[in-house]
């Protein structure tokens, strides 16, 4: 198993954690979760979550590729674009080649990086509009990562990622399920063991009828849809004021939820599944 001493998460609201929501109403997400992980038994270990919901490719490059050059930790993870794929008109060839430099930055400086390529939007309905231009951004990716050499969690490829449970009500975001699925598939990625398999199949649903799928797609366009065409109007985002949860690389380790358990809402260990309850240390 690799070790790694020092991590760093770039990236939008997938790697913020958005909406793998705790009870105090911040986010956990894969990144904290794969952070116990590779924590685990790792005194030394520290972490840096620059993520914000709503950055674009370019956002991300100017405000928090520069922190990862500046300390140049073991392993980099970078997710970003996806919000650049939402924008009517979006040049996709120039999106995949600005991320291609990004990654040449990081490999150069000799930073371990591993990428995430977009989930396949097929049966989520009004957003698998999209789903061509994620397509191409993808082979982008792929390309990027042959490239430069650099590990890729392929999302498109997960096809437990296709069951509507795997997002939120936004139907942009994953659930909590879901985020634990990607933090096991990025801990395989790494070559880090562990005792869950996220192709574990999810449990048997009655779908619905198409009658109440139209009525969802009409609430979904009063409460998301709609807001955000009006933000992007106002060419402001949901992320505007807000800051990183954990802007600088500090001291983390996991620890317990004072009943001997790790938190995770699945009644597992954070070793196990990559959740966790989470506490930083200061040096």
């Amino acid at each position: 198993m690799p070790e790694f001493t020092s991590f760093i998460a770039l990236g939008d609201s997938f790697t913020e954690g958005m909406n793998d929501e705790l009870p105090d109403g911040s986010f956990l997400g894969w990144a904290d979760r794969l952070a116990v992980m590779l924590a685990e038994g790792n005194p030394d270990f520290t972490y840096a979550n620059t993520a914000v919901r709503g950055r674009t490719l370019q956002a991300i490059i100017d405000q928090q590729l520069p922190l990862a050059l500046e300390v140049r930790p073991d392993l980099v993870t970078v997710c970003a674009g996806g919000n650049d794929m939402l924008v009517p008109g979006v040049d996709v060839d120039d999106v995949g080649a600005r991320f291609d430099d990004m990654i040449r930055q990081l490999t150069k400086a000799g930073i371990d990086v591993l990428i995430f390529t977009g989930p396949d939007t097929r049966e989520v309905s009004v957003v698998n509009r999209i789903r061509h231009r994620v397509a191409i951004y993808n082979a982008h990716l792929h390309a990027t990562a042959s490239r430069y050499g650099t590990r890729v969690v392929d999302l498109w490829a997960m096809d437990v990622l296709r069951d509507p449970r795997a997002f939120s009500d936004d139907r942009l975001h994953f659930s909590p399920e879901a985020h634990r699925r990607i933090a096991l598939r990025t801990a395989e990625v790494l070559g880090i063991e562990t005792n869950a398999d996220w192709r574990e199949p999810w449990p048997e649903f009655e779908r619905p009828d198409w009658l109440t799928m139209r009525r969802s797609d009409i609430e979904w366009t009063k409460a998301h849809l709609l807001p955000w065409i009006g933000r992007l109007l106002r060419r402001s985002s949901a992320g505007d004021g807000l800051r990183p949860k954990r802007p600088t690389l500090e001291r983390f380790a996991p620890h317990g939820n004072g009943n001997g358990n790790h938190v995770n809402g699945h009644g597992g260990h954070a070793a196990e599944n990559g959740a966790g309850a989470m506490a930083a240390t200061r040096e």
